[in-house]
């Protein structure tokens, strides 16, 4: 297969240690193949240059389907090739099909540590400590720094919305690729920036609530009381009070009951029971 130290072939007997345990210490693409498999035997000479580009910031772990045939089970191998991403343990990344080796690259690189990502970790203990403007200042110098690295971005956003710094944090979304804008982490970013619109200058909770139980009709002060529970992660009370602002007059503020509403979808990830059953009242209302 390869002489590289960087390509392993593994199976069911050493899965955990070379793949699992590995991928604490760098990533591990994992490649599901099979002899038979043509386009398998197309990607191998991409991944194999990839491995020896990378050196050892990543590795590159061959599994035979036909062999293995309980770890792709695991794996919920459907077609091949497949390849899977693993990081800390745990799956960050799957694609399918022979993939060009840019797009293996823009996969990778979203996970692979780079020189600037020091810099990215002393802004986020700066974030975690309170100085959030310090964290921007040194989020945009590693941007200077490393404009190539997909991991500032999103943390400059993040810690921008936190900041208050609303217009710097739109600025950087609109500055992603557009092959980045659609992915889960900036829709869940995108979400944020638009509940954090709506808490602009918006009074505490506890004043928000007084105001809503006295004027219940005070959709602007309903809105705002719905975007600061979402901001506390008390999301089906955030929901509840779009919903109320959508039974009184659902066209409120260009339909903002129901841009707040698929906000908290994106943050909570698009999925489980809490999205499920307000997705089904949000159609009723709607529809």
């Amino acid at each position: 297969m390869s002489n590289s130290p960087h390509v392993i072939e593994t199976g069911q007997h050493d899965f955990e240690q070379a793949v699992i345990a590995r991928s604490h210490e760098v990533p591990v693409l994992v490649d599901f193949w099979a002899e038979w498999c043509g386009p398998c035997k197309m990607q191998l000479p991409i991944l194999l240059r990839l491995a020896d580009a990378y050196q050892g910031r990543f590795v590159l772990a061959k599994v035979n389907t036909d062999v293995e045939q309980e770890l792709a089970a695991r794996f919920g191998i459907r077609s091949i090739p497949t390849m899977k991403l693993f990081v800390n343990g745990g799956v960050v990344e799957e694609i399918t099909g022979a993939q060009t080796e840019s797009a293996l690259r823009e996969l990778l690189d979203r996970h692979i540590e780079r020189e600037s990502d020091m810099l990215r970790h002393q802004a986020l203990e700066k974030a975690a400590a309170g100085d959030r403007q310090e964290a921007l200042r040194l989020l945009r110098e590693a941007g200077r720094q490393d404009p190539d690295n997909p991991r500032i971005a999103p943390d400059f956003i993040r810690v921008a919305i936190d900041a208050g710094e609303l217009e710097a944090a739109q600025q950087a979304l609109a500055a992603l690729p557009i092959s980045r804008r659609e992915d889960d982490d900036i829709r869940a970013l995108r979400a944020s920036l638009e509940l954090a619109r709506q808490l602009a200058d918006a009074p505490p909770l506890e004043e928000l609530e007084r105001r809503v139980a006295d004027q219940p009709d005070d959709l602007q002060t309903r809105e705002a009381l719905a975007a600061r529970l979402a901001a506390d992660g008390r999301y089906e009370e955030a929901l509840d009070q779009y919903l109320e602002i959508l039974k009184r007059d659902r066209d409120y503020n260009e339909g903002a009951a129901r841009k707040g509403m698929l906000a908290i979808f994106e943050l909570l990830g698009n999925q489980g029971d809490l999205v499920s059953r307000y997705r089904r009242r949000l159609a009723m209302y709607l529809y």
